[in-house]
């Protein structure tokens, strides 16, 4: 998962939000819906080539995004910019449910199969959006028909699955319009609070750079398909990304942000929280060029919940993704091993992605019906320790014939099932404060003879190996890791490495859990683009991790001091 967590801060009291950008109305949307279900009619009734058949699924999606970015650094803006643009996705199935033109694809023939270069349709309604489409349409079914044909002759040279596995799942029909979001700020404010509080960090002459970005994005998304489909709804997400880069005395470059996100302008911090927030990413980035730098390390620690989202996301959930129990290149880690136990038996881990907020945070991975227009639904995925069930789109996988509501997709992408908002939990047995946690750190550290054991406050992101070729394996890069002395529980910021290992093998090492849980916003990249996703999850003290030295570049410091300086 590549995390880029962000924040959003709201105007003032004083400071009253005003509608910058409203977007489609309720006329518009039923508008937008008629020529999209216009077109797809006359595509399902007359689109074919003479003596072959035509589509037996045609799905449309519009995605029609708006946004308003705000950036700045050292007391100047960098960026102000309004946007808004369409994107048209058009899915043309060929053959039967059975089988079809994405049959045994593999992970890269899949991201290929339907995604268009040039995607951007008209803004207005009517003939020039409905030509767009018709276009659209025809390459994608030409496409489709190509591929269909080439799936059937392979089969002549491939040896024939133990299971029959359909190539599309059969679902209801679905009708469902959301609420109308538009974004609301005061862009003079915002311009204003981004100038003062980047300029203010001028005092900080030890920085090499320091920006803050503050944004607003909203997409009305319209989903029409020959099942009788149609979905309308809005997401709307603001984002201020605070971020600073200092370099310490042995040349190793440092970095550190704050970032919030929310989907209204009342759950977003104050100006001063975020300040204060800014602050506080400044006091750190100055003890961490302080900071010793430490050698490796394999032993026991404890990951704060943030980082413990981190994990979990990046060790399991991607491996629960559906689409990776039939491609042939991936590692299938859990393929076959539904009803047996893969992880320690206090441990349960779902993903639910109609789950707005936990406690007073709204949760970045929230929708209620996802890119293939199916209902979103919570996924069961381990219970005490147990395998139970997969993310599943509408590609099915052997044992599991519908979607459970995860097919996601940034922009045009091709759907896959994806992650939402996953929620790792303990029993109660296994759980403790956090004091306890680290009580239980120091003991293990002194049963195993180490002379310190490791807190690891937060991972900034995070990345993983799935495939069958190579190893399986994840990386995490923590920011704020701190050394507790075996002997006198003394605890001292280092940094320098970054955390690495087997996902069966570390998750299988935790032995305890807090009390206390933590939730990581961020945004997931994967082979269907980059999707919104929040993890919920507790501290967890785990006997054995490992740490490898960060690889980097050391370079001098600037030679003279910045023009601001005194």
């Amino acid at each position: 998962m590549v995390a880029m967590v962000g924040c959003a801060a709201a105007p003032t009291a004083s400071e009253p939000a005003t509608v910058v950008l409203t977007g489609p109305d309720g006329s518009e949307r039923q508008e937008v819906v008629s020529t999209l279900s216009a077109e797809l009619e006359r595509s399902m009734e007359r689109l074919r080539l003479d003596d072959y058949e035509g589509p037996y699924f045609l799905s449309y999606q519009l995605k029609d995004d708006e946004s308003v970015t705000i950036g700045g650094k050292f007391g100047a803006l960098t960026t102000d910019s309004h946007s808004r643009q369409r994107y048209a996705y058009v899915e043309s199935r060929v053959g039967s449910y059975d089988f079809d033109n994405f049959a045994n694809i593999d992970a890269e023939s899949y991201r290929m199969a339907n995604f268009r270069a040039d995607v951007v349709v008209p803004l207005d309604d009517g003939d020039a959006l409905r030509g767009a489409l018709w276009l659209l349409t025809d390459e994608t079914y030409k496409k489709a028909l190509s591929d269909y044909l080439t799936k059937r002759g392979g089969a002549v040279y491939e040896a024939q699955e133990e299971a029959e596995v359909p190539s599309f799942s059969r679902e209801e029909a679905v009708s469902h319009r959301g609420p109308s979001m538009p974004l609301e700020l005061d862009e003079a404010a915002w311009r204003a609070q981004v100038r003062r509080i980047t300029g203010e960090l001028k005092a900080h002459t030890f920085l090499l750079d320091a920006s803050m970005e503050v944004s607003a994005q909203r997409v009305v998304r319209y989903l029409v398909n020959s099942e009788g489909s149609e979905v309308v709804d809005e997401q709307r997400l603001y984002t201020i990304q605070a971020q600073a880069y200092t370099r310490a005395d042995d040349g190793m470059l440092l970095e550190n942000s704050r970032l919030f996100y929310a989907r209204d302008l009342d759950a977003l911090p104050s100006w001063e929280v975020v300040e204060a927030a800014v602050d506080e990413m400044i006091d750190e980035l100055r003890q961490l060029r302080e900071a010793e730098v430490i050698d490796p390390y394999t032993g026991p620690a404890i990951l704060a919940p943030e980082a413990t989202g981190v994990l979990f996301h990046e060790a399991v959930g991607h491996r629960l993704e559906g689409e990776r129990q039939r491609d042939e290149q991936e590692g299938r880690t859990f393929q076959g091993r539904v009803g047996k136990v893969v992880l320690p038996e206090f441990i349960s881990v779902y993903d639910d992605p109609l789950l707005a907020e936990m406690g007073d945070v709204q949760l970045n991975g929230y929708y209620t019906h996802d890119d293939e227009g199916v209902p979103a639904q919570r996924a069961n995925l381990i219970e005490e320790g147990v395998l139970r069930g997969f993310l599943m789109s509408r590609t099915p996988i052997e044992g599991v014939d519908s979607s459970n509501g995860h097919g996601r997709a940034q922009g045009v992408n091709v759907p896959r099932a994806r992650m939402a908002n996953l929620v790792v939990e303990a029993t109660e047995e296994a759980q403790m404060s956090f004091e306890e946690l680290r009580e239980r750190l120091l003991d293990e550290v002194r049963r195993q003879g180490k002379p310190y054991g490791l807190l690891i406050e937060d991972i900034t992101g995070g990345s993983t190996n799935t495939l069958g070729y190579g190893y399986q394996a994840f990386k995490g890069v923590p920011r704020m890791i701190y050394r507790i002395d075996a002997e006198t529980g003394e605890q001292e910021l280092v940094r320098g490495v970054e955390l690495v290992g087997t996902p069966l093998s570390s998750i299988n090492k935790i032995v305890a859990a807090s009390t206390e849980t933590g939730i990581f916003n961020g945004y997931c990249g994967a082979e269907s683009g980059y999707v919104p996703v929040s993890t919920v999850a507790p501290a967890i003290l785990t006997t054995e991790i490992e740490l490898q030295r960060t690889q980097q570049a050391r370079e001098r410091r600037p030679i003279l001091s910045p023009p601001w300086a005194p």
